[in-house]
Parts: structure tokens; C-alpha cells; sequence
């Protein structure tokens, strides 16, 4: 089992930086891929990046402005978010999975509560 907590989210205008957080508890941390999705009002949950052993993922969306990290001593995960955009606006949800990296939301197995992120023009 694993427990995730996001911390972090808040209002930021356009352009500005924000930068959230997804701490763990449970067993063996670094032996999980983590990722982060988002979710704004009336839309799906969608990828947003991950990171896995040896490779990081992006969505095309946020690429280029995005960047997750992991600190596996303090069994942390961290998106940083750059040149924040009003469409960025949404809940962020950390996740977890042992297997595999997936963009699909249902193929990951933890999650997290959720933080929101609000960008105002």
C-alpha cells in the first residue's frame, strides 16, 4: 500500500510558477513510477508527466514548460510548473503504480487527494 499527499497547489497569473508537491508513505518508494495527472471542471483526468527507472514523460501540453522530479530519500515527488497558462487551471493529483507508466489514468493504481492549481489571465 502507498499514501499520497499533494501539497502546493494555489493562484498564480499567467506566466508565473508554481511548484507541487506529492509526498509517500508506504514501502520501497524508489521501486514505484509516480506521475501526475490533472482534472479541470467538466473535462477527464488527463496525463500531464511521470517519471519511471530511467525515463521521463511529458504531455505535449506541458512540455517544454513542466518538470517532474523525484527525491527518493525523502520519498517525494515534485512537478514544477513554468509559464503558467489559464488552460493549466486544474486539480493535480499525484499517482503511483509498480508496474508500468501509463498515459491512461486507469492503469495506475494510488492516488492522491489532489491540489488545486488556478491560473488567472
Amino acid at each position: 500500500q502507498m499514501q499520497l499527499v499533494e501539497s502546493g497547489g494555489g493562484l498564480v497569473q499567467a506566466g508565473g510558477s508554481l511548484r507541487v508537491s506529492c509526498a509517500a508513505s508506504g514501502r520501497a518508494f524508489s521501486s514505484y513510477n509516480m506521475g501526475w495527472f490533472r482534472q479541470a471542471p467538466g473535462k477527464e483526468r488527463e496525463f500531464v508527466a511521470a517519471i519511471g527507472w530511467r525515463a521521463i514523460f511529458y504531455a505535449d501540453s506541458v512540455k517544454g514548460r513542466f518538470t517532474i522530479s523525484r527525491d527518493n530519500a525523502k520519498s517525494t515527488t515534485y512537478l514544477q510548473m513554468n509559464s503558467l497558462k489559464p488552460e493549466d487551471t486544474a486539480v493535480y493529483y499525484c499517482t503511483a503504480d509498480a508496474k508500468k507508466v501509463d498515459t491512461g489514468p486507469g492503469a495506475w493504481n494510488y492516488w492522491g487527494q489532489g491540489t488545486q492549481v488556478t491560473v488567472s489571465p
